[in-house]
């Protein structure tokens, strides 16, 4: 099953048209305001076992989107059974007392629907598009794996397998496929956020049964899910249907832990290097910053925008165009449920020096401290922030993930829509006091990634 974040791969006419009215698209030579997209008209309420229930008419079409997330991500496993929150996103496939192994998807593939599941740090989702008279037998799929998912030793070592060489692939036999894991682990040293979510090989082959089974009766119930529905239905009807499936799943009997350790403020830069199996030298530097939600977490969008949103970003336009330092430059602010990183990467060009793609990089950031944005950097990148939000809304999958994200990792489904004004609203000068909080010597991790046998690494031949 796909294990990232979903992506997206299409835009309509109508999404053009509307990217065009909020003045994403550069038309004019000066950026315009955004124009605010319609709100979400839902209905939530949460049933008797503790599931949350989100519904949003859509009858543009007659399809019905489901998404299930269940707050649990791989920041909720422990040290040494790591990888546990990816396994179930397979597991979870693999059939339940009434349905057999893989017969979830063909189920839903048969009529004509799609389904697919994803894990991040912070939650576990799957999902199913199907035509809107299939919604009942969609509720009762994912009603029968909630209550009696088939967790069995021949089932956790196929899926052991599937995942270790899903791990080979996307990471170990990718030329950078480690750089992330490097920097979580070396940005890290108490939270969770430290190991990576497909976990360790050697994690995964230490996982009993008995483990597994207990993840799963811990974490995948009714009070730590949340469901969301977007489509052509009747919510009465519909309400009706997730009683009579899900909500005769029994509650959980104990609660669900959230003693996730906190990490350290950290004191001091600190520089590692790092030799790897890589084609060229990478060089990161990363800061702390905090979790979603925070009020400092929005100008932090747009400072990640203004630094590292597309090729015409700062960092880009400096470290690869001006003074062709690096082969690709990027960076983002991580910004999820719990308090992350800032970072950025360069692909150190063949004959020049890590060091000088460094320093690059820090002055970039130090530039956002001593001096404000322009007024027109700061218009574009609320206009990209537009662009995203309404791009986000564009399917009911979209409106789903928005909901469901809001619930989850908010704790309040109004911050679905009550973003839009908080970016609008921000200054040259909000930007500037974050960076300047943030972006501090003490508060800096720098990474060289140098190409195994490189020598000291101060540069390399052409």
């Amino acid at each position: 099953m796909n294990s990232t974040i979903f992506g997206r791969n299409r835009r309509s006419r109508t999404a053009l048209a509307l990217l065009a009215l909020a003045g994403s698209i550069a038309i004019v030579s000066a950026p315009r305001a955004a124009v605010r997209p319609p709100k979400l008209d839902y209905k939530m309420t949460t049933l008797e076992n503790g599931l949350k229930v989100v519904l949003l008419e859509d009858h543009s079409t007659p399809i019905v989107h489901t998404e299930i997330w269940y707050h649990v991500g791989s920041k909720n496993e422990k040290k040494g059974r790591t990888g546990f929150a990816h396994l179930f996103e397979h597991m979870m496939f693999k059939g339940s007392k009434n349905v057999e192994p893989e017969g979830h998807p063909s189920r839903i593939s048969s009529i004509g629907g799609q389904s697919n599941a994803s894990t991040n740090e912070d939650a576990t989702i799957f999902w199913e598009t199907t035509p809107a008279q299939y919604l009942p037998m969609v509720l009762w799929l994912e009603a029968d794996r909630m209550a009696t998912l088939r967790i069995d030793e021949k089932v956790l070592e196929t899926e052991r397998e599937v995942v270790k060489e899903e791990r080979r692939m996307r990471v170990e036999n990718q030329p950078y496929g480690k750089l992330n894991e490097i920097i979580y682990d070396q940005a890290f040293t108490t939270h969770p956020y430290k190991h990576p979510t497909i976990g360790s090989m050697a994690d995964l082959e230490a996982a009993s049964i008995d483990d597994v089974r207990d993840f799963f009766k811990t974490y995948y119930v009714p009070g730590n899910a949340t469901l969301v529905l977007v489509g052509d239905f009747d919510p009465k009807e519909a309400m009706d249907l997730v009683k009579k499936y899900l909500g005769r799943v029994p509650k959980a009997t104990r609660p669900v832990p959230r003693d996730i350790p906190v990490e350290p403020p950290q004191t001091k830069e600190r520089r590692v290097r790092i030799d790897e199996n890589v084609p060229l030298p990478a060089v990161v530097v990363a800061h702390h910053i905090v979790a979603d939600g925070h009020p400092d977490s929005y100008p932090l969008h747009i400072a990640s925008k203004v630094l590292s949103d597309g090729q015409s970003s700062r960092i880009y336009r400096k470290l690869v165009y001006e003074e062709q330092l690096a082969l690709a430059a990027f960076g983002q602010g991580n910004i999820i449920e719990d308090p992350n990183l800032f970072y950025a990467v360069a692909i150190v060009q063949r004959g020049r020096a890590p060091d000088d793609a460094t320093k690059a990089l820090v002055a970039e950031l130090d530039r956002l401290k001593s001096e404000p944005i322009s007024a027109a950097e700061l218009q574009q990148a609320k206009n990209q922030f537009a662009r995203d939000y309404i791009l986000s809304r564009e399917s009911d999958k979209d409106k789903a993930g928005q909901l469901a994200h809001a619930v989850v990792i908010h704790d309040d489904i109004t911050t679905a829509d009550g973003e839009f004004e908080i970016f609008m609203n921000i200054t040259a000068a909000d930007v500037q006091r974050v960076a300047q909080k943030y972006f501090t010597p003490e508060n800096r991790l720098v990474i060289t990634l140098m190409p195994k046998g490189a020598g000291s690494g101060r540069e390399l031949p052409e």
